[in-house]
């Protein structure tokens, strides 16, 4: 079945406050266990300026709130009973939690506001803009739509080629020799696709599969064991899908002759150039799969062979249009050097 054909999208609706603490922006939770199972249900941050002073008509206090030097030091400048107004026109909100950004505390009272309104409150050794960075890189991966797709996914030459077709067509066994051929495996079996920005898809194995493979007649093996860590990879960019199909002598089905029609797969509204690949006994798919890689990454340098080919046909089937004499030397050279071997 194509892949396309069979993708379902995961979408997380929400992820506790407590997943927080698993980012590299180091936070420090001030109030506890207080707030930890909130739910986040938006991977944007805000800064609650305009709140602060009192405008919340649009205060989204459904997302994580960042203070930063202009929220910390606007308090400081309140008055005491103004400054506890001033939180607690924010806290009556459901909000999720609360960060400080570059080591800022917060004054016990207000703690106290907090933790009576179940708001996590932490604090990070980062400053506004680094922390929010590091925080919106998180909750950006948290919440990026992902798929599980059926095959075998490989880093060749630096290109990440996913290897897709029915069951016991031979993908693991491709990835196996590509393996054994210097490449590196990122996952077998069950590969875990997830949209990073706009255009890129990351993908990656499973906790449970990990680098096993099953090849059938041989069992279960451990790539990074057998092979070394040399051998694997955790992740890689998607770039090329190459669908693997059994080849039917009298099957009107055309294949890419010329490779100038691409015919991309759209994987999570992402288009990825996609190789048909027919299977035929004794034919070396590892090596072409190795020369699908160095052609991509030639047409990533800007040469596109099948343009170039065209070009030059075009201007041969043109010269044979014009020229007068047809005896031409059609060879490759026109003088023979001597050789002595």
């Amino acid at each position: 079945m194509p892949l396309r054909e069979n993708l379902k999208p995961i979408i997380r609706g929400n992820i506790p406050v407590d997943s927080l603490m698993q980012s590299p922006a180091q936070l420090v939770a001030l109030t506890g266990n207080v707030g930890l199972k909130n739910l986040i249900p938006d991977k944007n941050i805000h800064r609650p300026q305009l709140a602060l002073t009192g405008y919340v008509e649009l205060f989204t206090h459904y997302r994580v709130q960042m203070f930063g030097n202009t929220e910390m030091f606007y308090l400081k400048s309140l008055p005491y009973e103004e400054r506890i107004a001033a939180f607690k026109n924010i806290a009556e909100f459901d909000i999720p939690c609360i960060i400080l950004s570059s080591g800022h505390t917060i004054e016990p009272e207000l703690l106290k506001i907090a933790v009576d309104r179940n708001i996590a409150v932490f604090t990070t050794p980062y400053e506004t803009t680094k922390a929010l960075y590091l925080l919106s890189e998180f909750l950006d991966e948290q919440f990026a739509p992902q798929v599980s797709v059926h095959g075998s996914f490989v880093d060749v030459y630096g290109v990440g080629i996913l290897f897709t077709g029915r069951s016991a067509i031979g993908k693991s066994e491709i990835a196996l020799d590509l393996v054994e051929r210097g490449h590196r495996l990122v996952a077998d079996d069950v590969v875990v696709l997830t949209q990073k920005r706009e255009s890129v898809l990351i993908g990656t194995g499973t906790n449970l599969v990990k680098h096993f493979m099953e090849i059938r007649g041989l069992g279960i093996i451990d790539v990074r064991q057998m092979f070394g860590v040399r051998a694997i990879r955790f992740q890689k960019r998607l770039e090329i899908i190459v669908e693997l199909e059994e080849w039917e002598e009298n099957s009107s089905r055309e294949y890419n002759r010329t490779g100038l029609e691409e015919a991309p797969t759209s994987v999570l509204d992402v288009e990825i150039s996609t190789v048909k690949l027919p299977i035929i006994p004794g034919k070396n798919v590892t090596v072409i799969a190795e020369v699908i890689a160095l052609n991509y990454l030639l047409k990533i340098y800007g040469y596109n062979a099948a343009e170039v080919f065209s070009q030059k046909l075009s201007e041969e089937i043109l010269k044979k249009t014009t020229r007068k004499s047809w005896l031409e030397d059609p060879r490759l050279i026109q003088y023979f050097q001597s050789d002595e071997e």
